[in-house]
């Protein structure tokens, strides 16, 4: 019953064994942004029978990253992205906290295949070649 992402070969990650029949619902204790984007995640991965048991703490994880990316937002949004101190004007410490949420939650969405590189989505770039896979994203 596994997942797994296997790095350079073509068509991603594995089809989980034996994927839930229904969609799981998101843990009870996510914040509200990450609920959100686990009912997005979830459903995508349960669709494409990536979703199992072994996945479910990488998706709570890139959920939760997901979700502090938006909450630091609307942090900055409602105080400003700089704050005044005895030593002057510095960034926001939300803008350090939601530019590490924002690398975890690409590393996770990578692994998951949640990304258009990682699903084999091509850009407008019809010279694109290889396989699909970029040996240095998780790097």
């Amino acid at each position: 019953m596994g997942f797994s992402v296997v790095k350079g070969v073509k068509g991603g990650p594995n089809e989980a064994a034996n994927p839930p029949r229904r969609c799981p619902s998101p843990p009870s204790w996510l914040a509200p942004h990450a609920k959100k984007e686990w009912k997005r995640a979830a459903k995508e991965l349960h669709e494409r029978r990536l979703l199992s048991d072994d996945t479910l703490a990488t998706l709570e994880s890139y959920c939760v990253a997901v979700g502090q990316v938006r909450e630091f937002e609307e942090t900055m949004q409602a105080e400003g992205r700089t704050v005044k101190t005895d030593k002057g004007v510095k960034p926001h410490p939300a803008f350090r906290m939601q530019g590490n949420a924002m690398r975890e939650a690409r590393l996770l969405a990578a692994e998951l295949g949640l990304t258009p590189h990682r699903r084999g989505v091509k850009g407008g770039n019809d010279e694109d070649e290889g396989d699909g896979w970029d040996p240095d994203l998780l790097a």
